[in-house]
This record gives C-alpha cells, structure tokens and sequence, in this order.
C-alpha cells in the first residue's frame, strides 16, 4: 500500500517537474489542455457505467440461447432432426453418441492464446469441461469466470472459479482462483523426477523431487508474491508484471471470444 502511495507522489512529483521545465505561456496552454481531459475522462467514466449497464442487459438475454447450447453439447436434450436422420442410418455408430464430444476442449485449443497453454496431458481433464460461464462482480468492474466438470479421475472439484477485481476496463488490480483438489498422484500442474541414489547408498530407494510443469490449470493458481514488495528486484517485478498481464489475456480471451462464439472456435472458425 506504501508502496503505491509513493508512486502515486512520484507520479505527481513528475508532472510538476515537466510543468515547471516548461515556457509560461506553454505551461499555461498545457494547463488548459490538461482541463479538456479532465472533462473527456469524466464523459469516459460515464461511456464506461453505461456500457456496464448495457452489457448486463444483453447478458440476461443471452442467457437462454448459452442454455439451449449447454443441453445440445452436453446430450441433455437432441439438436431438432438429428433422431430422424440417426434413425434412417442404422449402420452409423457415432449416431448412437449423445452431444458433441470434446466442444470445449476442441474450442480452448483452437484459439492461439489458449492452445499455448494446453498440454497433452491437460487434454485428458479438459475431456470433462462440461461449460464456461461468466459473470460480472455486483458493484465491481470485475467479473468471475466458471467452469463446469463432469466427474473424472484428476481432480473432485465440480466447479473451477477465476475471479478478476479491475482497476480499469482492461487493468486487472488482482486475481483469485480456485484451489484445485488433486486425486493422488493425478496432479496436472506439477510432476515428480525421480534420481538414482549414489552408489553405496544403504538406501535403494529412488530420491524424489516435485517440481512445478506448465499446464492450462495452472491459470487457476497466482504467482508467488513476496509480502515485502522491498523483497522484489526489477527484474522479478517486470517477469510478474508480463504474468499478470498474460493472466489476464487468457482470462479475457475466454470471456469475450471463446464463451460468445465458442462452436466457431471448435470448427477452428477464429472470431
């Protein structure tokens, strides 16, 4: 919090500098220019609440057609003449396969952003993605991504959450996600090297180690952030600012192309 409180004054202490370095007539046009802005930020402000409340409007009557695809990807219900033509064709064995297996997966890797992502062994657990859903955060600029599980061998949570808290439309402050419960030794996001002990060892037994693997899951954990930002050299604080940042694109990727249009993705039709 210090922290932020002194950029904010350095921040301040700069302005008034590149004010002062200025020809009066000139630092007087600037000030005059600098008021014109104040103004188009205040109309910004504004643009910004009613687009919120215009997108909300339309999220509510998105909803039903979201619904419609859940029960038709999911084989809840049958896509209207599908049982006519299963039927004439006794011979197909897909026609007897209820929805559209693998949608979403399917979606999520035929988008660049994501696919870089995803691994092979990702793709196993990502076979049980049953639904993305968004939502805005009440009295927030934030919103909340979910994503809906069937019941499978990697991990017992039903529902994976990511939650981002906004300073700005586009300038996330921060990010929360959902602790992701394991199955023993199914764990996608880390993996465990084995080393042979040195010869003469009494103990036979390989020794371990678990270290951190890249995967698609790992969007639901945050980087490490040491408590004291003092704690942080400028290369570290550049790396987790460039991995807030890519947090984020996947985050809105996922919010604004993949659930809207997510039947292009899967034909690998980029919006």
């Amino acid at each position: 919090m210090n922290k932020d409180v002194d950029n904010i004054n350095l921040a301040g202490q700069h302005t008034m500098d590149i004010l002062e370095s200025l020809p009066l007539n000139v630092r007087k046009r600037v000030e005059v220019i600098r008021a014109i802005e104040s103004q188009h930020h205040e109309l910004e402000a504004k643009f910004f609440k009613e687009i919120a409340v215009l997108e909300a409007k339309y999220q509510k009557l998105y909803q039903p057609l979201y619904s419609k695809r859940y029960l038709i990807v999911n084989g809840v219900v049958e896509a209207e003449g599908v049982a006519i033509e299963a039927a004439a064709d006794h011979e197909d064995q897909t026609a007897k396969e209820r929805g559209v297996p693998d949608f979403w997966l399917n979606a999520l890797k035929n988008n660049e952003v994501l696919a870089e992502e995803i691994t092979e062994h990702d793709e196993g657990a990502l076979k049980y993605l049953r639904d993305i859903k968004w939502f805005r955060i009440h009295n927030s600029k934030g919103f909340k991504l979910e994503f809906y599980f069937d019941t499978n061998p990697f991990f017992k949570n039903s529902v994976l959450t990511k939650i981002y808290h906004m300073i700005d439309q586009d300038e996330p402050k921060n990010a929360a996600g959902t602790e992701i419960e394991w199955y023993q030794a199914k764990c996608l996001t880390q993996k465990i090297l084995k080393k042979k002990r040195k010869n003469g060892s009494k103990n036979s037994k390989p020794l371990s180690k678990t270290e951190n693997c890249k995967s698609f899951f790992n969007f639901f954990s945050l980087p490490q952030v040491p408590k004291d930002d003092e704690d942080i050299d400028e290369e570290a604080a550049e790396e987790l600012k460039n991995q807030k940042r890519q947090d984020y694109d996947i985050g809105s990727t996922i919010r604004y192309k993949i659930i809207p249009h997510a039947v292009s993705w899967f034909m690998g039709k980029a919006i």
